[in-house]
């Protein structure tokens, strides 16, 4: 059994975006997808108490519960070697466990292929490499949700990402008040694309997707432990307009599974094939096995693409029998999802 251990003292900081926005994993009939591309400006971490927290030990053992194609924590790629990069892992966790220590109303931004409304102009915007209309920040307004200033509720500032993970400070009004986890300061959102988490959940299952190495790994919360569930090659999304792009950093909630989410030919409203056991955690991200493009039927376990170049519409990729654990193991509104580099 490989056990990790670390100790810290203060608030963690993950050095990922959750205001970012993306497209649907195959498009939306008739346009182009938006790039996925997380904002410039990295916001910083929530204000450090003044006192300082309890110490918190994170530690790490592997016990898989699912053991097929499993990568080991350093491999050979190429001319190159690749790794899990367990010290981000690790961050994420510790995270997770601050969270946990200081209870909170949790909520998670909806408006998947706009469902809740079309989100209204930002302040300045322009249009990207998708012929899209972004925020300063890159961050689409399709499927996008509004964030406003609360000196200023008339004109939104930026766009915040369908998935994301955000604190919910006041329900109370037409604009709930808002916190994401990385910035100190408070948002205003129309209630109508904030869904609140039940109190009970305490996110003791977490996805974390590589998008430098290509591999994925999920963990679970068992008593004062964290244990690796898995260890597998992914691919993600890449570059490649006006239809691919990257599957987009940050940290997201599962919100729905399709047993076989359908997939369009590009360009077109003709049906691709489908991929199956789908976890969507942002707009139209999936976690997914091996796509399978009409007229076959029948299920592909394993490609030898996996694991090595971003190549994915933005979705994320893996062999079908670990799509299938994913799809079977981690709850819906209640798993966690970290996309990193």
């Amino acid at each position: 059994m490989n056990r990790m251990t670390d100790t810290m003292k203060t608030v963690p900081i993950l050095l990922l975006l959750c205001l970012s926005t993306l497209s649907f994993c195959t498009t939306k009939p008739g346009e182009p997808q938006g790039s996925g591309l997380p904002g410039l400006d990295t916001p910083v971490a929530e204000t450090v108490p003044k006192a300082a927290p309890p110490l918190i030990e994170t530690v790490i053992e592997k016990e898989l519960l699912y053991d097929q194609h499993t990568l080991a924590d350093t491999y050979p790629y190429k001319d190159t070697m690749r790794e899990f990069q367990w010290d981000k892992i690790r961050s994420g966790l510790r995270l997770l466990d601050s969270l946990r220590q200081k209870p909170s109303r949790w909520a998670i931004f909806q408006n998947y292929r706009n469902k809740n409304g079309e989100a209204p102009l930002v302040r300045k915007f322009h249009r990207d490499a998708y012929k899209r209309v972004s925020d300063t920040l890159g961050i689409e307004r399709y499927q996008s949700v509004p964030l406003y200033l609360p000196e200023d509720t008339l004109t939104a500032e930026r766009y915040g990402r369908d998935g994301a993970l955000v604190k919910l400070l006041d329900d109370s009004n037409r604009l709930f008040r808002i916190q994401t986890i990385y910035t100190n300061g408070e948002w205003l959102v129309p209630g109508k694309y904030v869904k609140p988490i039940a109190d009970s959940v305490t996110f003791d299952k977490a996805i974390f997707v590589d998008v430098t190495n290509q591999n994925i790994a999920t963990l679970e919360h068992a008593g004062s432990k964290w244990l690796v569930r898995s260890m597998n090659p992914a691919t993600t999304g890449q570059h490649r307009p006006p239809y691919a792009q990257e599957t987009p950093l940050g940290i997201f909630v599962v919100q729905e599974k399709k047993a076989r989410m359908i997939y369009l030919v590009d360009g077109s409203k003709e049906t691709g094939g489908f991929a199956p056991y789908a976890s969507r955690f942002t707009n139209g991200g999936y976690i997914h096995g091996v796509p399978v493009n009409a007229p076959r039927k029948s299920l592909i376990e394993y490609s030898p693409t996996l694991g090595t170049t971003p190549r994915s519409h933005m979705c994320v990729r893996n062999a079908t029998s670990h799509a299938k654990f994913v799809y079977d193991w981690a709850p819906v509104n209640e798993t966690i999802v970290f996309v990193f580099d």
